[in-house]
């Protein structure tokens, strides 16, 4: 990479790489199930229509499972530069659990959604959300039975593209790490940034689909790169 001193400005994407050694599934492993179950199933509106009980109690489990893990040396890292880097920082993820919060970082963008936000599709309110949904509780703030969770599903939009847009605009920095390449428009944002100017690293246990689009690429263990890279960051800032 070019000389950290020359960053000002970075944005960061995760995905389910960066979670796993935290215990939290991958989506696109096991053959295209996730948790022995076909996306189509439990993650789509047609699934949800088709089975709301199935999509539910996927979910319902997902989210009580979450609440048992805990952030790994990859999140704290990244807690450590949201608290320390004095430039413009945004931390986009694909991933819907809440293990960067917990590990400490607060510049946090979740372009799929929450596993602890509860979505009522009646008034379009969110809530935190820890319970199961299976038994339709009422939404807090109008009542009605309308909740779901707080999820991308495939064929929905991922939330706040141009909040996301924007700050590449503004990025001197792209880092991918733990990303499958293969979701988008999550796996087009390195050309985006590539065609902005901004310099681009990929962090990964392997190369993603879209590697090809990075200046470089350091593969192993995100609990081990992110850390390492975490500190030359800062050290040469």
């Amino acid at each position: 990479m070019a000389v950290m001193a020359s960053i000002r400005n970075i944005v960061i994407l995760t995905g389910a790489g960066i979670s796993a050694e935290s215990g939290i599934d991958t989506f696109r492993g096991g053959g295209g199930l996730w948790e022995q179950h076909r996306v189509e199933d439990v993650a789509t509106p047609e699934a949800f229509a088709r089975d709301p009980d199935l999509v539910l109690r996927f979910y319902d489990m997902r989210r009580a499972a979450i609440q048992t893990k805990e952030p790994n040396p990859a999140h704290t890292a990244l807690a450590r530069l949201d608290r320390e880097w004095p430039g413009e920082l945004l931390i986009v993820t694909q991933n819907v659990d809440d293990l960067h919060e917990r590990g400490g970082a607060r510049r946090v963008l979740h372009m799929h959604g929450e596993h602890l936000n509860a979505w009522c599709t009646a008034c379009d309110r969110r809530h935190r959300w820890t319970a199961p949904l299976i038994a339709r509780p009422p939404c807090p703030a109008c009542g009605s039975s309308a909740l779901r969770p707080d999820i991308v599903w495939f064929g929905e939009m991922p939330y706040r593209m141009d909040e996301i847009y924007g700050a590449l605009r503004g990025a001197d920095l792209f880092v991918s790490i733990g990303t499958s390449g293969a979701v988008y428009p999550a796996a087009g944002l390195v050309r985006n940034a590539r065609e902005l100017g901004a310099q681009t690293l990929e962090l990964n246990l392997e190369r993603s689909q879209g590697s090809a689009w990075f200046a470089e690429t350091r593969l192993g263990p995100a609990s081990e790169l992110v850390p390492a890279w975490v500190e030359e960051v800062l050290g040469a800032g």
